[in-house]
């Protein structure tokens, strides 16, 4: 089910199985998508890193993700563009920017509980409900019914993510952090520069991200820049000496050091293997 509206808005819902498993690969301008799978041994590779879904595991992509099937079982898409709900004008109805979509090196993994996992199904049926209307309140009655969704999505995640030990706003802080690695991953590699875009100090980025994870701001960052090595050395044809100096390297030894440090192959080697494993999927 689509819904396309007068000025570009852009809204779909799809059950996805093994004889439609393409339309993961789809990809769209400023289009985020949200996978709710409701089977077991579901199995991707994203962004060069094969994963394996379960029944109620959610994952939330971005039009900049490559998403190959490999193996499906069956799951609920839903697809939204900027134009039908920009999370970021919209942060402080959902707060799902900097942890679901446009801050994490890591691919996030929403885990639901049955009772999440019967409250999600509400909505859903709900939003199938609307998306069979036809007057001219459709379009609010969707964002509402995304909104919701989202907001659901996020209280979950951040409960796995033991954002609850973060004090009174702390959570925007962090969240604030990551959304500025996703723009500026590029230019931008100590932790001492974002803590001044943040107006905090490098020690209290460290003291918040160890009360909810393992991995440190610095190392946020060079996860960033790592997964986008990955993409582009994946996906694209462009010289490694090219790919090392987008993320900011002026020299490809350095790039070399530095890849084969974090992923145990020098990006030649990486490229191959990965060349030679991009057959025709599903």
């Amino acid at each position: 089910m689509k819904y396309i509206g007068s000025t570009n808005e852009y809204f779909e819902v799809v059950t996805i199985s093994k004889e439609n498993c393409y339309l993961l690969k789809e990809v769209g301008n400023e289009r985020l998508s949200l996978l709710w799978f409701n089977t077991d041994n579901n199995v991707l590779v994203i962004d060069a890193v094969q994963y394996t879904f379960n029944k109620n595991q959610i994952i939330c992509t971005t039009e900049f993700h490559n998403i190959k099937p490999v193996q499906i079982q069956g799951l609920q898409l839903l697809r939204f563009n900027r134009p039908f709900y920009c999370i970021s004008n919209h942060d402080s109805e959902v707060g799902c920017k900097g942890i679901l979509y446009f801050g994490s090196s890591n691919l996030p993994i929403i885990n639901l509980t049955n009772k999440d996992a019967d409250i999600l199904e509400t909505a859903w049926k709900m939003l199938g409900i609307e998306m069979e209307s036809r007057d001219n309140l459709q379009l609010e009655m969707l964002q509402m019914m995304l909104k919701r969704i989202l907001i659901l999505c996020t209280r979950v995640y951040k409960s796995q993510e033991n954002f609850d030990q973060l004090e009174h706003n702390n959570d925007t802080v962090v969240r604030a952090f990551n959304f500025l690695v996703e723009q500026h991953f590029r230019e931008k590699h100590t932790v001492s520069e974002y803590a001044k875009l943040l107006n905090k100090s490098p020690k209290t980025l460290a003291n918040l991200f160890k009360k909810i994870s393992h991995r440190t701001p610095l190392e946020l960052i060079k996860n960033r820049r790592m997964l986008e090595a990955r993409r582009l050395l994946s996906y694209t044809n462009e010289p490694i000496s090219e790919i090392g100096y987008q993320i900011g390297f002026n020299d490809i030894q350095s790039f070399s050091r530095f890849f084969k440090k974090n992923e145990g192959s020098s990006p030649s080697e990486f490229r191959e293997m990965h060349l030679s494993e991009n057959k025709p999927s599903l």
